[in-house]
């Protein structure tokens, strides 16, 4: 969160991963992302949304997927969900392809209202998540205690999703989302529609989650104070088409990051900086 310490967050410094390792001593990796390549087919033909997209994420890890609109982001983060095949290259988790939507990688969605279900409470939303993941049944009650609680909607189980502001509704996204136990958090942008005063207050909130539950975050977006204010490594994609990770920024300060900070501030001149000649380039294809 880039604001005063001693709020919901407190110092939080980036995860020292632990190398895993297989039978054969090679090291691991969590999410693999090798010389993707996806292109889209359309009746006004063909369009390469990204060429050659690489990345290594570890276990526990929270990257954020940083660029402009239409460099890709999302299309990389379907490409993991395992929502779209790549057209080339290949992607793994835990060192198997993936082919599939999977319950280890769980998908968040900008807008929280049409990811959950308007007809039912809190809490049945809840239900209705451990039921399409076959969650025994026996479990259920500790599991959304656990869940509702972490996220503070525990008072609120019983109201339906139009009964809730916008941040108590993406806080619902992620305890349904956490309720199945997933290896990864996928999130597309989940703060882009909040005000700024909840988006910030989001952050915290995120944060605190991650740092309680040890989840690995893959987050998508377009704001360079949210990255630098959440991940622990950046990866800068480039406009499309044809879009690649062109540079990962390691963020080895410690949480919250106040934009007032020297360091914080040079970092974000940085990849301002970094991302300038590519929004000139986007602004003179929009031009056209």
């Amino acid at each position: 969160m880039m604001g005063p310490p001693g709020t919901l967050m407190q110092r939080i410094y980036p995860r020292q991963h632990l190398m895993r390792v297989d039978d054969l001593g090679q090291e691991l990796r969590l999410l693999r992302v090798s010389n993707v390549r996806k292109v889209f087919h359309s009746t006004r033909g063909t369009y390469t949304a990204l060429d050659g997209a690489s990345l290594t994420i570890e276990d526990g890890e929270f990257v954020c997927l940083l660029g402009p609109s239409g460099c890709g982001k999302s299309t990389l983060l379907n490409i993991l969900a395992g929502f779209e095949p790549a057209t080339s290259g290949a992607v793994f988790a835990d060192d198997a392809p993936v082919t599939a939507a999977a319950r280890d990688r769980v998908m968040l969605f900008q807008d929280a209202g049409t990811a959950l279900l308007p007809w039912l409470s809190v809490e049945e939303n809840m239900r209705f998540a451990l039921r399409v993941r076959r969650i025994p049944k026996p479990e259920w009650p500790e599991v959304i205690d656990k869940y509702l609680h972490m996220v503070n909607l525990d008072r609120h189980r019983a109201k339906f999703p139009y009964e809730l502001s916008g941040g108590m509704r993406q806080r619902l996204q992620i305890a349904r989302a956490l309720a199945v136990e997933p290896k990864v958090l996928l999130m597309d942008e989940p703060f882009a529609a909040l005000d700024a005063l909840t988006r910030r207050h989001m952050h915290a909130v995120l944060l605190d989650i991650w740092q309680r539950t040890g989840k690995t975050v893959v987050f998508v977006t377009h704001d360079i104070a949210e990255a630098i204010s959440l991940a622990d490594r950046i990866a800068v994609m480039s406009v499309g088409p044809c879009s690649a990770i062109t540079k990962l920024i390691d963020i080895d300060l410690p949480r919250p990051r106040d934009l007032t900070n020297r360091k914080v501030a040079e970092l974000f001149n940085e990849i301002e900086a970094l991302l300038a000649p590519d929004l000139q380039r986007l602004d003179a294809m929009e031009a056209q």
